[in-house]
């Protein structure tokens, strides 16, 4: 890229975080935390903390990626388009990894342990488990974490509920299995073979589908019945089940990935409400 074409760095690295899981992912740990009661100043650490989290992961993403992304055309990747190099890239990672752990120390043990774990599990996903047939169990492990994050800040830590981690496990297997499904081709181009690869695009979405809606099954279990969350409960299920039938009934396509992402969210939005 020529020099002049270039944009900031910041905006470079900003763009090369993945800037939408990540935003998400943070406000999803804003979320958890009010409806946890964590005081406001302990609370606006683990935000901060959980944001440079991610900021570390999908750093550490592009950053190992950027050559295959190079060979697909990705230009569009800061990294692969040469706005930034790898090796920057991969240093304010690990800077940011260990920022976000620094920032969970004051909250306690058992939330730096948590943390540590969750990151270590989505670099191992990054740095290759990403071509395994267990490229699912990264997700499943920092997810199924997450709902911790926000009981583990209490001034009285504990560990979530098994049917909050049970729904976040499941909403990170419904992510990696969907996420997926939009680059299997140009993944098979650069040698990438994790679990999705190896099932392909249909059944991949399909087991997304039913694992969404045995997360929301068990968010309504474990919690008192409230109207709103019956809502979010059926809304989970109902866009799940159209996302199954449209992709038993035509080749998947975008409307299907985005259909079972909003699955996902509702069922982000279903766990945080109740």
């Amino acid at each position: 890229m020529d020099a002049a074409a270039k944009p900031p760095l910041v905006r470079a690295l900003w763009g090369a975080t993945h800037p939408g899981p990540t935003l998400v992912v943070t406000v999803l740990s804003l979320a958890l935390g009010l409806a946890a009661g964590v005081e406001p100043g302990r609370l606006a650490l683990l935000v901060i903390a959980v944001f440079a989290g991610q900021v570390s992961v999908g750093l550490s993403n592009d950053a190992i990626d950027g050559a295959r992304d190079a060979a697909v055309g990705r230009s569009d990747k800061p990294i692969a388009g040469g706005a930034i190099t790898p090796e920057r890239a991969l240093g304010v990672a690990v800077a940011s990894a260990l920022l976000a752990v620094l920032l969970s120390v004051p909250l306690g043990p058992g939330l730096v342990a948590a943390h540590a774990v969750a990151l270590a599990s989505a670099w191992a996903y990054n740095a290759g488990l990403k071509s395994t047939p267990v490229s699912i169990v990264p997700f499943v492990l920092s997810f199924g974490l997450f709902p911790s994050f926000a009981t583990l800040s209490l001034a009285s830590p504990a560990l979530a509920a098994p049917w909050a981690s049970l729904a976040g496990a499941t909403l990170g297997a419904a992510v990696h299995l969907t996420n997926v499904v939009r680059d299997l081709d140009d993944d098979r181009r650069t040698g990438v073979r994790g679990l999705p690869h190896r099932l392909g695009a249909r059944v991949s979405v399909v087991l997304a589908a039913v694992g969404v809606v045995a997360g929301a099954v068990a968010v309504l279990i474990g919690t008192d019945a409230t109207v709103l969350g019956a809502i979010f409960f059926t809304a989970v299920v109902a866009v799940a089940a159209t996302a199954v039938v449209l992709v038993l009934v035509r080749a998947p396509g975008r409307a299907v990935f985005q259909l079972t992402m909003l699955a996902a969210l509702l069922l982000a939005a279903q766990l945080v409400v109740t």
